[in-house]
C-alpha cells in the first residue's frame, strides 16, 4: 500500500537516527518516494549523504541552500506529502511540535503538513516518563497525530526501560496498515449527526446542552479519510470540517435534524447518531423577549421532540447499519444496552459522565461499545480522533458482513 506514496521522513538528533538508514531503504523498497528532512543535530548522528543516497533525493535541513540560495518551501513539502514520519522524535522536538515552536525546517514543515503525522519517540526512560513529555505526547494525540509507542529494552544510557524507538520494520508496517485501512470504506455512504440541537424559548433564549460536536466531527473525518462518502448533519457548533469531501447539512432544532436524517436515510449504508438531541422543545415560542418584570414565575410548557434514533431503527432497511450513542450518569451499562435494543441499533457507544476527560467539551473520550451480538468492547481514554478510529473499525466489520 506504500507504492507511489510521498513520505517525508523527519530525523531528529537522537542516537536512534542511525536506524533511519534502514527505515529509508525499507520505505523505498516498498515503493514510496521519500524526502528526508533532518534537524541540525540529527546530522551529528548520521550523515546526510547516506540518506540522500538511499532516498535518491537531496536531504533538506535548512530553509535555504547555502551555496545556491534555493528556498526550501515548507508549505510545498506539506502539500506534497501523503504522510509525515518523525523518527526518532526526541523530547525536544516533541515539545516543539506540541507547542508550535517552529525554529527549524522540520517543525515548520510539520505545522504546514496536511497529511497524517506519525511520531516515533526515542529517549532515555526518565525523559520518556517525565510529566512534561507525557503531557506533550498527549497534546500531539489530541491534535490527531499518531504516536508509534517506543519499546522497552536496553537504552543508550545502558539502563533498561521504555524509550527505544520502534524498529524500522514495524514503523513501515504501521504505515502500510494505515494506508490499507484508508480504503476500507471506499464508496460506502455514511450519514452522521453531530453537536447539540437548540430549542428556542423566545428570540433571545433557548434550551440546549453542552455538546461541542467534537466526537461527531471526528467520526466524519475518520470515515472520509477511509474513503466513505460522508453526509454530516450538524447542530449549531463552531467546528469546521477539514476534509473537503464531507457534505455538511447545518440544522438548529431537533425537528430540523429529524427531517434531514430521514431524508438522507434511504441512500445511506450506515447511520451514526452521535448528536446530543434535545428530548423536548418549547410548545409555544414567545415572539418577543419574555420580560422578568412582567412574569414573576414563568412556566414554559415543553413537548417531546421526535426520537431520531427510534425513527431510524423503525425505518432501516436490511443491510443498513445503525449506530447510537449513550451518555450516561448512572446505571451506565444497563441503560446503554436497553437503548441498543429499544432503538433497533447494531451497536451503541456508551460514555459515562463519571469518567474524567470524557464527554462534553473536551478533546478526549473513553467509551464502551455494546453490540447486538452480545459483545462488549472496552476502550481507553484517548483523543476523540483515536476513539473515532476504534468506532469505525467496528462499523467496518459490520459493513463487511452485509
Amino acid at each position: 500500500m506504500l507504492k507511489g506514496k510521498h513520505i517525508i521522513l523527519g530525523i531528529t538528533g537522537g542516537i536512534a537516527a542511525y536506524k533511519c538508514a534502514t527505515l529509508t531503504r525499507l520505505l523505498v523498497k516498498a515503493g514510496a518516494e521519500v524526502q528526508v528532512i533532518m534537524t541540525p543535530n540529527a546530522k551529528q548522528f548520521i550523515q546526510p549523504l547516506t540518506l540522500s543516497t538511499l532516498s535518491g533525493k537531496p536531504v533538506i535541513s535548512e530553509f535555504f541552500t547555502a551555496n545556491t540560495g534555493q528556498w526550501n518551501s515548507h508549505v510545498d513539502l506539506g502539500l506534497w506529502a501523503d504522510a509525515l514520519v518523525i523518527a526518532p522524535a526526541t523530547a525536544s522536538t516533541i515539545g516543539k511540535m506540541a507547542n508550535g515552536v517552529a525554529d527549524n525546517m522540520l517543525v515548520t514543515t510539520y505545522l504546514s503538513a496536511k497529511a497524517p503525522v506519525f511520531v516515533a519517540p526515542s529517549m532515555d526512560l526518565d525523559m520518556m516518563r517525565h510529566p512534561s513529555t507525557l503531557r506533550n505526547l498527549e497534546l500531539l494525540r489530541s491534535y490527531g497525530n499518531h504516536i508509534i509507542e517506543p519499546t522497552a529494552g536496553e537504552l543508550a544510557s545502558h539502563l533498561i526501560g521504555k524509550g527505544r524507538m520502534e524498529e524500522p520494520e514495524n514503523i513501515v508496517k504501521v504505515l502500510d496498515n494505515f494506508f490499507k485501512v484508508n480504503e476500507d470504506l471506499k464508496d460506502k455512504r455514511v450519514l452522521i449527526t453531530a453537536g447539540p440541537t437548540v430549542e428556542k424559548i423566545d428570540p433571545v433564549r433557548y434550551i440546549s446542552n453542552f455538546s461541542s460536536g467534537k466526537m461527531g466531527f471526528a467520526l466524519a473525518e475518520e470515515c472520509a479519510s477511509r474513503g466513505a462518502q460522508v453526509t454530516l448533519v450538524a447542530g449549531p457548533v463552531s467546528l469546521k470540517t477539514e476534509n473537503a469531501g464531507i457534505r455538511r447539512i447545518d440544522v438548529t432544532t431537533a425537528l430540523e435534524m429529524h427531517e434531514a436524517v430521514m431524508n438522507e436515510l434511504p441512500d445511506s449504508d450506515a447511520v451514526i447518531l452521535c448528536a446530543a438531541v434535545a428530548d423536548y422543545r418549547v410548545e409555544h415560542i414567545a415572539d418577543k423577549k419574555i420580560k422578568r418584570e412582567k412574569t414573576e414565575n414563568p412556566v414554559i410548557q415543553l413537548t417531546p421532540n421526535p426520537d431520531i434514533a427510534r425513527s431510524v431503527g423503525q425505518s432501516k432497511r436490511p443491510g443498513q447499519v445503525t449506530v447510537g450513542f449513550a451518555l450516561e450518569t448512572d446505571n451506565e451499562n444497563v441503560n446503554a444496552q436497553g437503548k441498543l435494543e429499544r432503538k433497533n441499533l447494531n451497536f451503541i457507544v456508551m460514555n459515562s459522565m463519571r469518567d474524567k476527560n470524557a464527554g462534553f467539551q473536551v478533546d478526549t473520550n473513553k467509551v464502551t461499545i455494546f453490540t447486538d451480538k452480545g459483545e462488549t468492547i472496552e476502550g481507553e481514554c484517548k483523543s476523540k480522533r483515536d476513539v473515532a478510529h476504534d468506532i469505525i473499525d467496528v462499523l467496518h466489520k459490520y459493513l463487511d458482513q452485509q
